[in-house]
């Protein structure tokens, strides 16, 4: 007998392995124990166990629905942070239930919208995404640098680089009217246990911000409009390149010219792998 439950009323344990197994033939594989798994879908990949459900059949866990309710561009919005059903029990009409749990709770919240990613190339769940009244509305590209000498260097003496703390971060993040992805935004940073915030500042202004990880995976990065096209971003990468020792580079960015601009004069070369972001209006 299939049975859902939200992620509340459950262990650790059947959350983990309804992942483990729905996500076992993904396009993308993902090695994370359990302890990782909790730390990063639970914390910073932003989702809440309050709006995630698992599917049973009797006492086995087949199924998974992460969900995470944010202000995003200031929209109360419903994510789902992730969708996993055993290879076994696809098909039927479990993820058309999860989807509908997720619509009743998202509604009971206040939101007015859903969003989710989803890989291009997933023709079968985009296909069901938009049949239950889903549409693309953002891609998002990702790139890599893996030769970190090749970035630009420039010399600007009165450009001041160091570290900056999480408030001065914010505050930069605050300036940027464009599109940013849910896992990037700043709420979801501030949980992480390995980000760095760098700045940059001009007669003691700050005028540039950066967000990068140890692995070498930026975040945001943000140039004020007057001092764009002067170095000022690739002298933020070199520095925290240096800084913490990293030979690759990585970042993604949703719909943006600038960033594919600057990104293709430092070398990055775009990944195989792209997403699609998609929205259903309540």
């Amino acid at each position: 007998m299939i049975k859902y439950k939200n992620c509340l009323d459950v262990t650790i344990d059947d959350i983990f392995k309804a992942f483990q197994d729905g996500f076992s033939d993904y396009i993308i594989k993902l090695n994370v124990n359990k302890e990782d798994f909790e730390e990063r879908f639970f914390g910073t990949e932003g989702n809440s166990k309050e709006y995630s459900f698992v599917v049973y059949d009797s006492n086995k866990p087949v199924g998974l629905m992460l969900g995470g309710i944010k202000e995003y561009e200031g929209i109360k919005t419903l994510r789902c942070g992730g969708l996993a059903i055993h290879p076994s029990y696809r098909g039927g009409w479990i993820s058309k239930r999860l989807f509908q749990l997720h619509q009743e709770i998202a509604k009971s919240k206040g939101c007015s919208q859903l969003f989710l990613e989803v890989i291009v190339g997933n023709d079968r769940a985009i296909n069901f995404y938009n049949k239950m009244g889903y549409s693309k509305i953002y891609d998002i590209s990702f790139y890599s640098n893996d030769n970190t000498s090749n970035l630009r260097k420039y010399h600007n003496k009165k450009l001041v680089i160091k570290d900056i703390t999480f408030g001065q971060y914010r505050e930069i993040c605050h300036r940027y009217d464009g599109h940013v992805s849910w896992q990037n935004a700043y709420e979801y940073l501030s949980l992480s246990k390995d980000t760095y915030y760098y700045g940059g500042f001009i007669d003691d202004i700050l005028i540039s911000g950066l967000s990068i990880n140890k692995s070498g995976k930026i975040s945001f990065i943000y140039i004020d409009k007057n001092y764009r096209l002067s170095g000022v971003g690739s002298s933020l990468i070199n520095y925290a390149v240096k800084e913490l020792g990293i030979n690759m580079i990585t970042a993604s960015f949703v719909n943006n010219s600038q960033a594919f601009g600057f990104l293709v004069k430092n070398e990055f070369k775009k990944m195989p792998i792209s997403q699609y972001e998609m929205y259903k209006i309540l």
